[in-house]
């Protein structure tokens, strides 16, 4: 997006990739679909130590800035829950439109290309600004140039090129660093949780899930490991290690209120049958053995009001702790990044750094799962092309 922004202007534009193709976080998204963004993208959306930060790109560069190029190329989307929009056929669509306007523009791309090292130019002719040793292959090449622009992305899946480059090349030009987590991504429990994790797994399921004052309802999806689904990834972006979350099973009923009803309408049936009927029975065998296993085969009648309540207030705020998360292997984001204290809002250049730029990922910008954190690159990414 800044490569092709800013050879629209008539900028000389060189794209540095490391890997042997681009774009290989674009094909994996949204299970090969490409969350590529959301029709309501807000501020709020967004995770940083300034939470201003990002309004002045996303403002430059929307959300219907980006639909309008996808729409131009006829490109067939759907929006789907929570104002997602994939494409219907594949993220393939999106990166090749991408690489086709960096094409009509005359940005040039080069792929297996290595940055060893970058320098201020000590010997600057003209404009140059940066001189820059990259291994090409079986090539050892020097080149200089006037901007320089970091959109590394940051730690989150290294199988994909992920890496902390950008922030090798932030901390030597003088910029900080906030601190790292791995973000969007699922909870590992190593307790007894984690055998119930075990037995479940494959098992999904629509709860409110909530760590340190955040909720979201949506899915979370049982795993050999512990807990994923997007319910989980998006509380992962709020949690610290040694907090808990709390699962609300039945997020729209006051459960306590609900089994005392059925004391009275169902006296004969059994507690797990009850619940059968709103929750799946696997998960209700595990919940029974968990909180009452000594009265498993006893009637409603039975059972206190006491027993009961404390049943519901446990369904509707069951508390668990985990061990981690499973960590940049599988995060979709990296929390935290390049201090946006030091960088302009408007232009994404360093401050005291004329000529270096901060893009997408690497920077302290974190989105929600949604097509928020594509719309975060676009947005910066235009917003550093306008003016490199």
């Amino acid at each position: 997006m800044c490569a092709l922004t800013a050879a629209q202007r008539g900028r000389r534009v060189l794209v540095l990739e490391k890997a042997n193709k681009v774009g290989k976080k674009i094909l994996m998204s949204g299970g090969g679909r490409c969350n590529f963004t959301n029709h309501f993208v807000e501020a709020d959306n967004f995770i940083s130590n300034n939470p201003h930060f990002c309004k002045a790109a996303l403002t430059r560069y929307t959300q219907w800035d980006f639909i309008g190029m996808v729409e131009r190329y006829g490109i067939p989307y759907e929006e789907r829950r929570h104002s997602q929009l994939f494409c219907l056929n594949s993220a393939k669509d999106i990166l090749n439109m991408l690489l086709d306007e960096c094409a009509k523009a005359g940005a040039e791309i080069r792929t297996h290309a290595e940055l060893v090292s970058i320098a201020e130019d000590q010997q600057s002719e003209g404009s140059s600004r940066y001189q820059l040793v990259v291994n090409q292959q079986d090539s050892h090449l020097e080149l200089r140039c006037h901007s320089f622009v970091v959109a590394s992305g940051a730690l989150s899946i290294p199988t994909l090129g992920g890496s902390g480059i950008g922030y090798d090349i932030a901390r030597q030009f003088g910029l900080t660093l906030t601190k790292r987590h791995a973000g969007l991504v699922p909870f590992m429990f190593s307790d007894s949780m984690k055998q119930l994790c075990e037995k479940l797994a494959g098992l999904a399921l629509e709860v409110e899930l909530s760590a340190n004052n955040i909720s979201f309802t949506e899915n979370i999806l049982f795993t050999h490991r512990g807990i994923s689904g997007p319910a989980a990834l998006q509380v992962s972006n709020y949690w610290n290690p040694g907090n808990s979350v709390t699962v609300n099973l039945l997020p729209s009923i006051d459960a306590a209120d609900w089994l005392l009803s059925a004391k009275k309408g169902q006296a004969k049936s059994l507690l797990r049958t009850v619940l059968s009927h709103k929750l799946s029975k696997s998960l209700v065998a595990e919940l029974q053995w968990l909180w009452w296993h000594e009265q498993a085969d006893k009637p409603m009648s039975e059972f206190s009001d006491k027993q009961l309540i404390n049943i519901g207030e446990k369904i509707n705020s069951w508390v668990l702790k985990p061990s981690g998360t499973e960590g940049y292997r599988t995060a979709e984001v990296t929390r935290g990044g390049v201090d946006t204290a030091g960088i302009s809002s408007k232009t994404m250049e360093a401050k005291h750094q004329a000529g270096l730029y901060f893009i997408g990922e690497v920077v302290d910008v974190t989105g929600w799962l949604g097509g928020f954190n594509f719309q975060w690159a676009w947005s910066s990414g235009y917003s550093a092309g306008l003016v490199v």
